[in-house]
């Protein structure tokens, strides 16, 4: 009897996997090749899907099988799964599945919205979208329940074991940090060009090159690919279709090459998890800040290192206009990375980018609890980039309206970039203890980098918590010294002060 209970549990978690998969294909779809007419009908059918995987999760069925297998041994796998799929049953059981499909539907319509008043710069237009989506999560974190701050119930579906009370220790901390740091690049003499690295660089040649260092960081293109959007992202369907997007910018390629790579480090995620978690909620990131970890670390500790231009400044000559044979190597790792405040969050510079996300946070903390109302956010969002990153947003295109995560009633996610980040330095020191990290980029080895990810991080997915992986790989929980010691250490060289 409890071989045919396990059975049909795991037939549900397939049934409910198929349908995950369906919406993910449709969401990828949407941000990438959808017709527009066709985006309404498109929002009914992601709901009615996202509906029956709802009634699934938290069905009586569901219920009786967990109970029924908890009382029996487990093979690890099976624990980590019913403890998985006890605790979503608990969570979504609380919201109504009416109130559920209302606000997945509304998601995908709000996507929609948002990209529209983005391109004509009308927040007004979304506004009313973002207000409802605004209420939908205040109205599901008071369902969940939280002990201390409302957005704590947010947070955990992103980044389990953190809180607002954490947050609010750290972040200052860093921000202090971080500023202090700015503070003396911009005081330094050295100025790097950045000029030299704009201009027209034909969306194909950047493409051809993107495709390329994808490969060499081990992406599986027989199990992904590569298209165009308007807001990269990477999404994981299968851990055989891995699906990874960039945007291009004519004038200035770091915008594609920085994003692919940053996308890619997701992608290397999610290709890389047991094979045997498949078909089961397991087979994904154990959150979105040891997503973001892995990202960042590609883009930043990887892509934006000497070794790597070393290695590849060539290989990128063949693809880019001729004016860059001219460009010395020097000069060119001079200016990609050059910090710099920036209006957009995803081209900020690796210094200023946690500032971006502490913006967002204290922000969307503040709609959440009621103190902010949405209305307000264009101007709170302009004071708030100047208070912290000395700049204003001329407009709400380049301000408020640049990130699809209020859209798509994300709230609770932005965090986890920041979080990633810390948690990327952290990996990073403990890789080093064990691989020639350096050496490996400078010849362009990165199949050792990426084994070493792969064991310790990827292979788990959603079997282990995150806080438990980085105990477990660096053997000390958060620490943020790391990212701030990684940042001034390279800084300090590059401007010398």
């Amino acid at each position: 009897m409890t071989q045919l209970t396990e059975n049909r549990f795991w037939e549900l978690l397939k049934e409910q996997s198929a349908y995950e998969e369906a919406i993910g294909l449709m969401a990828w779809d949407l941000r990438t090749k959808a017709p527009k007419k066709g985006m309404e009908n498109r929002s009914e059918v992601i709901g009615v899907l996202a509906q029956q995987v709802h009634e699934i999760q938290t069905s009586d069925e569901m219920r009786e099988l967990i109970e029924t297998l908890k009382q029996h041994e487990a093979s690890p796998k099976l624990l980590a799964a019913l403890d998985n799929s006890k605790e979503t049953y608990e969570r979504t059981k609380k919201i109504p599945t009416r109130l559920y499909r209302e606000f997945v539907t509304l998601q995908t319509s709000s996507e929609s919205k948002w990209a529209e008043a983005k391109e004509n710069n009308d927040f007004k237009s979304f506004q009313p979208y973002l207000e409802e989506l605004v209420r939908y999560n205040q109205e599901f974190a008071r369902l969940w329940g939280f002990e201390e701050h409302i957005y704590d119930a947010l947070l955990h579906n992103y980044e389990p074991g953190v809180t607002v009370a954490k947050l609010d220790q750290v972040f200052p901390k860093v921000r202090d940090e971080l500023t202090n740091l700015l503070s003396k690049i911009q005081t330094s003499s050295i100025k790097p060009d950045s000029t030299l690295l704009t201009g027209h660089f034909p969306k194909k040649m950047q493409e051809q090159f993107s495709e390329e260092i994808l490969k060499r960081m081990c992406y599986d293109f027989e199990a992904g690919r590569l298209d165009e959007t308007i807001h990269p992202f990477a999404i994981g369907l299968n851990v055989n279709d891995v699906r990874v997007t960039t945007k291009y910018d004519e004038k200035d390629f770091r915008t594609a090459v920085f994003g692919t790579i940053h996308e890619g480090g997701h992608a290397l995620y999610e290709q890389n998890i047991d094979p045997d978690l498949s078909f089961t909620p397991l087979a994904d990131g154990t959150s979105m800040g040891l997503h973001e970890s892995q990202s960042l670390f590609w883009e930043n500790f990887i892509a934006r290192s000497r070794e790597f231009w070393e290695k590849h400044y060539n290989l990128f000559q063949t693809f880019a206009p001729e004016r860059f044979q001219q460009v010395a190597l020097d000069d060119f790792f001079l200016a990609v990375n050059e910090i710099k405040p920036s209006l957009i969050r995803i081209e900020a510079d690796e210094l200023t980018y946690c500032l971006h996300i502490m913006v967002r946070y204290e922000l969307e903390k503040g709609l959440i609890s009621g103190d902010i109302q949405v209305h307000q956010l264009p101007e709170l969002w302009n004071e708030k980039m100047e208070s912290y990153l000395g700049i204003t947003p001329s407009n709400d295109s380049e301000g408020v309206l640049q990130d699809i995560h209020w859209a798509g009633g994300d709230f609770g996610y932005f965090p986890s970039y920041a979080l990633g980040y810390m948690y990327a330095a952290q990996f990073n020191r403990a890789m080093e203890k064990e691989v020639d990290v350096a050496g490996a980029v400078k010849s362009g080895e990165f199949e050792v980098i990426k084994k070493w990810l792969s064991k310790r991080i990827h292979k788990y997915g959603k079997t282990k918590k995150p806080l438990a992986i980085l105990e477990e790989v660096t053997g000390e929980g958060l620490n943020p010294d790391y990212l701030v010691a990684y940042l001034t250490e390279k800084y300090k060289k590059i401007y010398q002060f």
